[in-house]
């Protein structure tokens, strides 16, 4: 069975077993209304307010006039682990780029894997009830990880569903003006 399938369907299972629920039982954070009230869903997400792992809450509006790349990933994600360490390069690389993970799990699992596994970028935290987000994004399954580049005037640039490619996303981020 082809991987990218079983993936999504695992995602499936895991949104519908959380219910909408993120990490110690709260309910996950409603995206705010668009601009005009129409639920744009970049806008939402733009002023989406997130927690760190240390639980201090972002947005990431507050980065508006930068190209962003936003990868949504989770600890259980094998093909989300293998490129952590080539996102990372890649921010290393672009420091006028922002990256941000945004986790579809759990605070404490994210701090674990963290432990183990650094990356200099930060990591926020969505939990399971990202779902809805993803296929509002354009992520109809809700697969992950997914990967969107935003140019510095918030427009999408492009999305990546599934592992990234290096030096595909590479040919990317070079081409965006900060």
């Amino acid at each position: 069975m082809n991987r990218r399938l079983l993936l999504s369907a695992g995602v499936a299972i895991a949104a519908a077993v959380a219910g909408g629920y993120t990490f110690m039982g709260r309910k996950a954070p409603a995206p705010a209304a668009g601009p005009a009230g129409g639920g744009d869903p970049v806008a939402d997400l733009m002023q989406l307010q997130l927690p760190d792992l240390a639980g201090a809450s972002h947005s990431l509006a507050g980065w508006k006039g930068q190209p962003i790349v936003v990868n949504f990933w989770a600890t259980w994600c094998a093909p989300c682990v293998r490129e952590m360490p080539e996102l990372d390069a890649l921010q290393k690389k672009y420091p006028d780029i922002r990256f941000v993970g945004i986790g579809v799990d759990s605070a404490a699992n994210i701090q674990k894997f963290v432990e183990k596994v650094q990356v200099s970028y930060p990591l926020w935290v969505i939990g399971a009830g990202a779902i809805d987000t993803l296929r509002k994004l354009g992520n109809p399954a809700g697969g992950l990880p997914f990967t969107i580049v935003f140019n510095a005037d918030g427009s999408i640039n492009r999305k990546i569903l599934g592992e990234i490619q290096p030096d595909d996303l590479d040919k990317t981020l070079s081409g965006l003006k900060a």
